[in-house]
């Protein structure tokens, strides 16, 4: 499910957030440059000037990362495809694709803005440097302009390698996608050779560090391992949703939904709901409607000294959006709001009113069924009564 991020910014109308490890990122980006790259390439000057070209040149790394991304998110709207921003993380940063591309062309291109604005990036900071160094601007500036220019080439040149889910193997998917006409083909094909380059960045870490490079060989590893699971989650990631695209939310829901009111104490909310019934999520009813959610973390945050004379209306949750959807949407879309928000258990409604609760458990379930089936579509599943299970 989704991880705790925070949000830097928004460009474009797309929010820029990270996570913590992407502070170990910049960490480690700073104390490399001004240990390692920034004095053998520049002997002569003091540690305290290494630092902040460090600094600047770690900031400027994470900026031309942010624009490589949103290259991707910008042409990725363009195309009608939904981005849920772009998450700066300890390998760098990724716009966040709700569904599959809607065609090879669509996603061809969008792969390939990535490098090509890493391209133009490296060439506008190399015309930079010449144009500062012609000036008589001091070394340290030139050095970090320098640096980013050959970053960005990097950047581009790693992108474009042919493994998914890096840029490359996307252009690569999207070819063989177009070729022929089978997205879980070019998929499979993509995430292999993904697979395999991820394999391949592993034993160069092994060889790295054995040759005395440590923390290099450490680097190539954990990348070589990044790309190796994304590889092999993205093959998944496409079967599951295009099993539960066809899959009705309707289908799946627990239609008996056990409600409560939100004069319940949360003694009679543990002992008559949680636990006698083998719930983690009650809605909160009054007066025929929804009005809030109250789930065992904040029952379980009361001292239980309190139980007897506090209420569900003390606890609850107020209902928001991201905490249900709409009984004719499909579940590939619930999985992806899931996945979005971390919620594990959604409400369905239909207008104002609750007809039912579906939960991650239930899809999985379904996903399973599906795959042990080899089955890519239902048959008409019946919608029908279940009995609570969420």
């Amino acid at each position: 499910m989704a991880r705790r991020r925070w949000t830097l910014l928004r460009l474009f109308g797309f929010e820029i957030r990270f996570d913590l490890t992407w502070l170990i990122l910049l960490a480690l980006i700073i104390w490399s440059l001004s240990e390692g790259y920034f004095p053998e390439a520049y002997s002569d000057l003091s540690q305290s000037t290494y630092v902040w070209m460090a600094v600047i040149g770690a900031f400027g790394m994470i900026a031309s990362i942010v624009i490589h991304e949103l290259s991707h998110s910008l042409v990725a709207r363009r195309f009608g495809m939904t981005i849920n921003g772009i998450t700066l993380f300890a390998f760098g940063g990724a716009a966040e694709l709700e569904d599959e591309p809607p065609t090879a062309r669509a996603e061809f291109l969008m792969a390939a803005a990535g490098p090509a604005m890493s391209v133009v990036l490296a060439l506008l900071f190399w015309l930079l440097a010449g144009a500062l160094a012609a000036s008589a601007v001091p070394t340290p500036f030139v050095a970090v302009v320098r640096y980013l220019a050959g970053i960005n080439v990097i950047l581009a040149l790693f992108n474009c390698v042919p493994a998914f889910p890096l840029d490359g193997g996307r252009m690569l998917r999207a070819a063989l996608w177009g070729w022929r006409g089978d997205v879980r083909w070019a998929t499979r094909i993509a995430s292999n050779l993904g697979g395999a380059f991820g394999v391949g960045l592993i034993l160069l870490g092994i060889f790295n560090a054995f040759s005395g490079n440590l923390i290099g060989g450490m680097w190539y590893a954990l990348i070589g391992l990044f790309v190796r699971a994304a590889a092999a989650s993205a093959y998944q990631q496409l079967v599951t949703r295009q099993v539960l695209g066809h899959v009705p939310v309707e289908s799946l829901m627990t239609r008996a939904v056990v409600t409560a009111p939100p004069e319940t104490s949360i003694a009679d909310l543990v002992d008559h709901y949680f636990l006698a019934r083998n719930l983690k999520l009650v809605p909160a009813m009054a007066d025929g409607r929804v009005v809030g959610v109250v789930d065992v973390r904040a029952a379980k945050a009361v001292p239980r000294q309190e139980w007897e004379t506090r209420h569900i209306a003390e606890i609850m949750t107020a209902l928001a959006a991201e905490s249900t959807i709409g009984i004719g949407a499909d579940a590939g879309a619930a999985l992806a709001q899931m996945q979005r928000t971390g919620q594990a258990r959604l409400l369905v409604m239909d207008g104002p009113r609750l007809v039912g609760i579906l939960s991650l458990s239930d899809m999985l379930r379904m996903i399973s069924l599906r795959l042990d089936l080899d089955a890519s579509a239902p048959r008409g599943t019946r919608p029908g009564a279940a009995s609570p299970r969420y």
